[in-house]
């Protein structure tokens, strides 16, 4: 099974659904019923592992040039041995297809089940995902794709606990997500992934723009995700309070901001690695919050 998780990132896609879960308490002000969570968190590791393994299934004749001189180091969230099962010729494409489509289909019924307006966003999310792996030699713009994947499961996760969301509270979320994703995941990985990306002539902001610039993007991005994060309590039912403001500033600021300024600052690898890592668990770091709060409210 270990090439099959490796397929799906399931280190990366586990630390995800601190996101959802994240937003889902924060929109309520306490946490769903039992039943709700537990649903709520198959379908979504369901949803995500589908996903990821459907980002390398597409991407899989593209990865096999650009790993032919070999892997970069990738990081501590996703460090297995076996990344890229099926450039590597480890997993062959079949059995990729029928892991997806199992996973996929689990998702699809758990969707139905919590509210079927997520089946849309389900279905919707795969779509762009096909699009944001079509687009790596087309534009470095796909990025805004990535953004748009990634905040389909917060904005699921609203649909589970509200059937009918204020869409301006929704944009908020999306606008978190969404800025988080781009300067703390996508161009980081992007970044260090450059070696291997010029192989193929891809279109990614740190080979379109240069290291510095991409430095300075990425910082812009994750300063907005911190500021975003000051508005997020407005959404709560719960009074949160200052102590609450503070504790995700501060996350945001070691485990967001602290590290790209770094990038920023030497423009190496290791550091664009490592900013990846902190920022896969700033969305932990926000449940953990909020859920220490909800709970001592």
């Amino acid at each position: 099974m270990k090439k099959f998780f490796a397929l799906s990132r399931t280190t990366h896609g586990i630390l995800d659904l601190a996101a959802p879960g994240f937003c889902a308490v924060l929109w309520l002000g306490h946490f769903p019923p039992w039943q709700t969570i537990v649903l709520s968190l198959f379908t979504a590791f369901a949803a995500y592992t589908a996903t990821y393994a459907l980002n390398d299934l597409v991407g899989t004749a593209t990865d096999k040039e650009k790993f032919a001189g070999g892997i970069n180091a990738g990081y501590s969230v996703e460090a297995s041995a076996l990344r890229y099962p099926l450039a590597r010729n480890v997993l062959d494409g079949r059995s990729g297809w029928i892991w997806f489509a199992s996973w996929f289909i689990v998702a699809l019924a758990g969707s139905y089940l919590l509210n079927p307006a997520i089946v849309v966003i389900l279905v919707s999310a795969s779509a762009l995902e096909v699009m944001y792996c079509l687009l790596l030699k087309v534009t470095y713009l796909r990025t805004l794709v990535s953004g748009l994947v990634k905040s389909s499961g917060p904005i699921a996760a609203v649909f589970v606990v509200d059937r009918s969301p204020s869409a301006y509270l929704l944009l908020l979320v999306f606008a978190w997500v969404f800025f988080w994703e781009i300067g703390g995941q996508n161009i980081p990985a992007d970044w260090n992934d450059t070696a291997e990306d010029k192989r193929v002539n891809a279109k990614t902001i740190p080979i379109r723009f240069g290291t510095e610039k991409a430095g300075l993007i990425i910082l812009c991005a994750l300063a907005l995700t911190v500021l975003t994060s000051t508005f997020l309590p407005v959404i709560s039912p719960t009074k949160l309070g200052v102590l609450y403001l503070l504790a995700s500033v501060t996350a945001g600021s070691l485990l967001l901001l602290k590290p790209a300024y770094q990038l920023c600052r030497l423009r190496k690898g290791v550091q664009a690695a490592t900013l990846f890592d902190n920022a896969s668990y700033y969305p932990l770091a926000q449940l953990a919050i909020i859920s220490i709060f909800v709970i001592l409210k």
